[in-house]
C-alpha cells in the first residue's frame, strides 16, 4: 500500500475552488496568510465595513491550518506561576484567561453558531512519562490557581487501561474540557465566514515585498501590486523574508503526523476506550487521537530535526507509536505529512504592530484554539474596536542574538531533550 503524503484531513474535505477575483488595486486591509488567523481577522475587518483582501501563497489549507492534529486545549504554555514572576499577579491572571477564552470562543462557534468543524468534546489523557512526572501532575491538579481551575481527574497507573490500552505511561490526568476538530473542516468553515462577512480571499498569490507608500503600504505580489491602508501578517510557521523583524522572533519547527490504515472502530476504541486525545509529559512530546470516523489512529510528534520529507519520517513515527502500542507493530501507514509550527522565545503568542504593520503570530503548536481567538482580536483592533484589546498587547517580543530565522540551535536542543526523555529525567 502506497503512503499518501496528502494530509488525511484533505482527503476528508476537499477545498472548494475560490472565486477567480482579480487582485484589487486598492483595499483598506490586506492580510498576508489565509489560515485560521488571517481568515478570523478578515471576518472582523470586513464586517466593520473595511474593504478586506486575504492573500494566501498557495492553496487554502497548504499551511498548518490544514494539516495540524486538531486538538483543542487550554494553550498558554507558561504556567501561571512563571507568568506571575515576570508580569505580576494581575497580568499573569489576564494572560491565562486569554487561553481559557480561546477555547470558549471556538466551542461557541462550533456548538452555538453551528460551525462545521467536527467538534468533539471527549477530553484528553495526559500521560506521565515517569513516576516523577506523575507526582508533579497530581500536585498541579490539586493546587490549581484560584479562578483558573480546569476539570481534571487523576488516573493512577493501576487504572490507566480505562484510558489507553498501554502500560507505557505511569498514570496521568484527564482534562475533561479538551476537545478535537477536523482542522481542514475548521479552516473551510472560517473561510466561509470570512467570505460571507465580505472579505475577498485569493489563493496562489504570494507576497514578495511590503513597502511604505504615503499613509499606507504598497504590497508587491506574484500577481501585481496593491495599495493597502493597513497590513496584517498572519503567516505563523510559514513566515519568510517579507518581514525580517518577525522572522527573527519566530522559530519554525516541523511537526510530523501519520494516519494508520483503517483499523475498524472496535479496535480503535480498544486502544483509546474513551475516544480522547492523548499527549504525554516528555519534552519532545507525541500526540495522538482516533480519527473522527473512529477508523484510524492519527499519531504525531517531532520525528526529525531538519527533515522536510514526510515519507522519510514514517519509520521513526511508526516506531514511536509502537513503543506505546506494541500491538500495532504490523499495522501499515496510509498517510504521512508534516507542517511548520511557530515557537517564540518566551513561548507566548504575540500580536501587535511594528513599523505600522500589524502581526499576530507564534502559537507554539497550539494554534487550533489560539489562532481564531487572537485573529478575531487583531482584526477588531485594526478597525478600532475596544473589545479587540488583549492581555498580550504591548508585551515585548523577544529575539536572540545571531538569530535571523534559521534555527541553528534547534538540533542540539532537541537532541538534548530526547536524551533527557530517554533516561527518564
Amino acid at each position: 500500500m502506497a503512503v499518501s503524503t496528502k494530509p488525511y484531513w484533505q482527503h476528508r474535505g476537499a477545498v472548494t475552488a475560490l472565486p477567480g477575483h482579480a487582485l484589487p488595486a486598492r483595499v483598506d486591509v490586506l492580510i498576508v496568510g489565509g489560515g485560521y488567523t488571517g481568515l478570523s481577522a478578515a471576518r472582523e475587518t470586513a464586517a466593520a465595513g473595511a474593504a478586506t483582501v486575504v492573500l494566501e501563497a498557495g492553496v487554502i489549507g497548504a499551511g498548518c491550518s490544514g494539516r495540524n492534529g486538531g486538538q483543542v486545549a487550554y494553550s498558554i504554555k507558561p504556567s501561571y506561576t512563571a507568568l506571575k514572576s515576570l508580569y505580576g499577579e494581575s497580568k499573569a491572571y489576564a494572560i491565562c484567561q486569554e487561553g481559557r477564552e480561546a477555547v470558549s470562543y471556538l466551542r461557541g462557534l462550533a456548538t452555538e453558531q453551528g460551525l462545521d468543524c467536527d467538534w468533539r468534546e471527549r477530553g484528553c489523557f495526559f500521560g506521565a512519562h515517569t513516576p516523577r512526572h506523575f507526582a508533579a501532575m497530581v500536585h498541579d491538579a490539586q493546587n490549581q490557581p484560584r479562578g483558573l481551575e480546569q476539570r481534571i481527574s487523576v488516573v493512577s497507573k493501576a487504572d490507566q487501561r480505562q484510558e489507553i490500552d498501554s502500560d507505557f505511561y505511569h498514570g496521568g490526568c484527564v482534562y475533561h474540557d479538551d476537545a478535537s476538530v477536523d482542522p481542514m473542516r475548521l479552516l473551510l468553515a472560517l473561510l466561509r465566514r470570512a467570505q460571507e462577512g465580505g472579505a475577498t480571499v485569493l489563493d496562489h498569490c504570494p507576497v514578495e515585498a511590503i513597502q511604505r507608500s504615503g499613509e499606507g503600504f504598497e504590497i508587491l505580489t506574484a500577481r501585481g501590486k496593491v495599495q493597502a491602508r493597513q497590513v496584517l501578517i498572519a503567516t505563523n510557521g510559514y513566515s519568510g523574508p517579507v518581514s525580517p523583524w518577525l522572522r527573527r522572533r519566530v522559530i519554525p519547527i516541523g511537526s510530523y503526523q501519520i494516519a494508520t490504515e483503517a483499523l475498524g472502530t472496535e479496535r480503535v476504541r480498544t486502544l483509546i476506550p474513551q475516544d480522547r486525545n492523548i499527549v504525554d509529559s516528555r519534552r519532545v512530546v507525541v500526540y495522538f487521537r482516533p480519527s473522527p470516523d473512529g477508523e484510524r489512529l492519527i499519531f504525531g510528534g517531532r520525528a526529525a530535526l531538519y527533515e522536510k520529507d514526510a515519507l522519510a519520517c514514517v519509520p521513526r513515527l511508526h516506531a514511536m507509536m509502537t513503543r506505546i502500542f506494541p500491538q500495532l507493530r504490523d499495522v501499515r501507514t496510509a498517510y504521512a505529512w508534516m507542517g511548520w509550527v511557530a515557537y517564540t522565545f518566551d513561548t507566548l503568542p504575540h500580536l501587535g504592530r511594528h513599523e505600522g504593520i500589524h502581526y499576530c503570530i507564534g502559537y507554539c503548536g497550539q494554534g487550533v484554539p489560539l489562532a481564531p481567538h487572537f485573529g478575531r482580536r487583531i482584526g477588531q483592533q485594526m478597525v478600532g474596536l475596544q473589545e479587540g484589546r488583549t492581555a498580550l498587547d504591548n508585551l515585548a517580543f523577544p529575539s536572540r542574538p545571531y538569530y535571523f530565522g534559521v534555527p541553528w540551535f534547534l538540533a542540539p536542543t532537541v537532541f538534548a531533550y530526547r536524551t533527557l526523555d530517554a533516561v527518564g529525567v
